[in-house]
This record gives structure tokens, sequence and C-alpha cells, in this order.
């Protein structure tokens, strides 16, 4: 029974036997010819080889043997070889990190400890990392922000202007980056920063306009100087923004009074084609009334002066004829005489007969026509 107890299965000694000569051979190293499978290590191996490992690369010396202590005169070489292909790893890594690509339309912050350090132009850039760190930002793509636009019921392009009236108003604003040290450092959120400047400015600028401008005529002077208004107030904000352009989109009466409003527009052209007739008759009467007026005033200016020269002339005349008179007074007093007679009888329609023509007028003939043959004479000289 002693020679057949090689386990609690019943196995034989011979068995126990093979497989204490298999052992001892797997621990001096050999393999039988007749085991074709793979050798499985023992967990003891594992474990020095994971130690001997660990040694060689913290720079210790390795064991030489199995069991044995003595040194390897490979050890130290082999050593200094994992640290350098470690150290390269690492410098890699660290140029990996430090090293960095900027595009044409972009540039970069970067912040040594988290302070401002430089700005990084297009193209590689050095950050020795970790001591300086970057960030980086798209200057050149145009960012649009719509304001006054409809969105679940909101009543944001609703503005009140000077005279009282209420404007529905939609705009974009065109915007990129100028200075992104500044967008990091100085402002918050870019996008709602632009959007409450351009708000604020907006409103200010239809508080100060009347509707009908607005309307009308104005929209592009309100686009121009939101655009410089939104400009100036991010550059005192110092936030690094470019305002590229202010579109005016939309400016209307509010939905809820479009018709009422349409009605007013229609009475208020109808008063402006009105009072353009009435200017017109007005400006042509008073253009009538100035011309009659100046050719009065003309027709007065030569009246007077031919009044004023006929007196003169008169006075001058009678200057003469007083003169004549105290030189001849009996000439000059026959002559006026004649005259005054010439000048009182010559378009009295009388015909004088001397008495020397026969008694009782018999040397005219009675029905000869004299009236008829003078105004016939008359004619006949004209």
């Amino acid at each position: 029974m002693a020679g057949h107890s090689g386990g609690p299965w019943g196995g034989g000694g011979n068995r126990g036997g093979d497989d204490d000569g298999r052992r001892g051979q797997n621990g001096g190293g050999g393999r039988r010819p007749e085991d074709n499978g793979p050798q499985i290590p023992e967990i003891d191996e594992l474990m020095n080889k994971g130690r001997e490992q660990l040694r060689v690369l913290m720079g210790g010396r390795g064991n030489g043997g199995t069991g044995g202590s003595g040194g390897d005169p490979g050890g130290p070489q082999f050593g200094r070889g994992t640290w350098i292909i470690g150290g390269a790893l690492v410098l890699g890594l660290w140029a990996f990190s430090s090293f960095y690509t900027v595009k044409p339309e972009e540039q970069s912050v970067e912040l040594f400890l988290g302070a401002y350090s430089a700005t990084g132009n297009p193209g590689l850039n050095f950050a020795p990392w970790p001591l300086v760190t970057y960030d980086v930002v798209n200057v050149t793509s145009e960012r649009t922000e719509n304001i006054g636009v409809r969105r679940g019921g909101t009543n944001d392009g609703l503005m009140l202007t000077t005279d009282a009236n209420i404007v529905d108003i939609e705009f974009q604003v065109v915007w990129n980056i100028s200075d992104p040290a500044k967008v990091l450092f100085n402002i918050r959120d870019p996008q709602l920063t632009v959007q409450a400047v351009s708000e604020s400015v907006m409103r200010e600028i239809i508080a100060a306009s009347n509707l009908s401008p607005i309307l009308n005529r104005d929209r592009g002077l309100i686009a121009d100087t939101a655009l410089a208004n939104i400009q100036t107030t991010l550059d005192e904000y110092d936030s690094g923004i470019n305002i590229v352009r202010v579109n005016l989109d939309k400016a209307d009466p509010p939905p809820a009074v479009i018709d009422a409003f349409r009605e007013v527009q229609a009475a208020e052209q109808e008063r402006d084609r009105l009072q353009r007739q009435a200017d017109a008759y007005a400006n042509r009467v008073l253009a009538e009334a100035r011309g009659q007026g100046a050719q009065i005033l003309e027709e007065s200016e030569g009246y007077r002066a031919r009044v004023v020269n006929e007196a003169i002339g008169e006075a001058s005349r009678f200057v003469a004829v007083a003169q004549e008179f105290n030189a001849a007074p009996e000439v000059t007093q026959r002559r006026l005489y004649l005259e005054t007679v010439e000048r009182t009888l010559g378009n009295v329609d009388k015909i004088l007969l001397d008495d020397n023509m026969g008694a009782g007028g018999n040397g005219v003939l009675p029905y000869l026509p004299l009236n008829e043959l003078r105004r016939g004479n008359s004619g006949g000289s004209n």
C-alpha cells in the first residue's frame, strides 16, 4: 500500500516518480526530447525577471545567473542606453507640446504661467511647455449677429422714435477679431458683447430720429452712424473687436398697427400734395403781384420824370418868353395872342367865312358838305 500512495485519487508511485523527475529536469533548465509543448514559466521566475528589469531601468546591476549575486559586466551599459532612450522620448514629447503651427488666418496668444506673454504670428511658433501655454484664435473669419429678429415671440426689434412712434428694426452686425489678446482677457463673451452694444447703440439712434426718415431716406445714414458708434463703444471697452459693416434689413411699423399706419401715410401724402399745390399757387400769385408792383413803380418813376422835365421845360420857356417880352413887348404880345388862339381854336370844328365873300353868304354853296370835305382832306393828308 505504501508503494501505491501516490495521491488521493489512487495514483501509483511510478507516476509520482515521473512527475518528480520532470520537475527536476525543468528546474535544471533541461527539456525532455519527447516534450513538444511550450514551457510554462514559474511564478517565482516571472517575479525575479520583473525585479531584475526594474533594477536595470533604475540603473542597478543585473544578476549574472539564477540565484547568483555576482555582477554582470554588461549591466551598466544597458542601463545607460535605456536612460538615453527614455530621455529622447521625454524630449520628443516636450518638443511636441512646445512647438505649434499658426495658420495664415489665425493668431496665437501665449501665456507665461497664466499671464499674457506674446502674440504668435502665422507659421511655426515655440512655447516651452509647461511654463508657456497658448490659444489659437481665428482673426479673419467674419461673424454675423442678427439683432431684432423675432425668436420665440420676443420684441427685441421694437424701438421708440423721438416722435412717440414704434418701429420694428432688424439689422445685422458683421465683425471679426482685431486683437485676440484683448478678446481673451478684457471681455468674457465677445458674441454677447457685440449683441448688447449693437442693440444699445441702435436704440439710441432710433430714439433721436423721427419715424418717416427712418422708413424712407435715412436707412443708409442710420447704418453708417450705427457702425461708427458701435466701434467707438467697443474701442472704449478695449475689446479687440473690429466691426466690418452694419446692414439695416428691416424698418417697418409693428404688424399690429401696419394698416392704420398705411392710412396715416396716405393721408400725409395727400396733405403733402395739397401743400405743394398751395405753395405753387402762392408762388405764382406772389410773383405776379411783385411784377405788377414793379411795373407800377416804374410807371410812377417815368411819370414823375416826365412831369418834372415838362415843368422844367415850361419854366425855361417862360423865362425865355419873359426875356423876349422885355426886349420887344408888342411883337411878343401879338405872337402870344396868336399862339393862344391857335392852341384854343385849333381843334374846334368850325369854318369862318369872311364878309367879303358876299352879303348874306351868297358866294357859298348852300349844300356844300364842308364837314365831310374837311374830314376827307384830313384823311388824305395823313
